[in-house]
């Protein structure tokens, strides 16, 4: 990621793909005041440490799960600098082992691809498929971080607005641990 753009409320930028102007414009809908950079694709967290530096924040580490059957879905948001290891998180929610959701589900639930994993994603869920969990360490934030559901973008608006806002309108719980 070489060079940011910073930008704050919806970008102009005539590109933007459907699901991140939906993002934009739920935020918007919701009066969330956010401020975010432009960047080149962030695959890794590595990635995304220019748009942290740029933003005053750490974007956080978005892991979509499933069970071994498929049947149940599992948004982990979590601390980008936390490791994560399934023992941790399978005890507290009392499932069984969880590993990485293929990007099918991930397309069909959430409405991105892989690298874009974001709780906005969530606004596509209309289901309640998937189980939000979030990890302590990021409700103690002022700020919250991540992608418009698309990796080329990063974003910070305040945790109080996700608790407050965002959640209850995409109807959406969370369930909160500890890693």
């Amino acid at each position: 990621m070489n060079d940011v753009i910073l930008f704050s409320g919806r970008p102009d930028n005539n590109e933007m793909l459907p699901q991140e102007s939906a993002a934009y414009d739920m935020l918007d809908k919701l009066g969330v005041e956010y401020s975010g950079v432009k960047h080149e694709a962030a695959a890794t967290m590595e990635d995304c440490k220019k748009a942290d530096e740029a933003l005053g924040i750490m974007i956080c580490k978005n892991l979509f799960l499933c069970n071994r059957q498929k049947t149940d879905f599992y948004l982990l948001v979590m601390p980008a600098d936390k490791e994560f290891h399934t023992k941790d998180i399978t005890k507290q929610l009392g499932c069984s082992r969880l590993s990485f959701a293929g990007e099918e589900f991930m397309q069909s639930f959430l409405g991105v691809t892989p690298g874009s994993v974001t709780v906005l994603g969530l606004m596509n869920d209309t289901e309640n498929k998937v189980q939000l969990v979030i990890d302590e360490d990021v409700l103690k934030n002022e700020y919250f971080g991540c992608h418009p559901c698309i990796n080329t973008s990063s974003i910070k608006f305040p945790t109080a607005d996700l608790k407050e806002k965002i959640l209850p309108y995409i109807k959406h719980d969370f369930i909160t641990v500890t890693l």
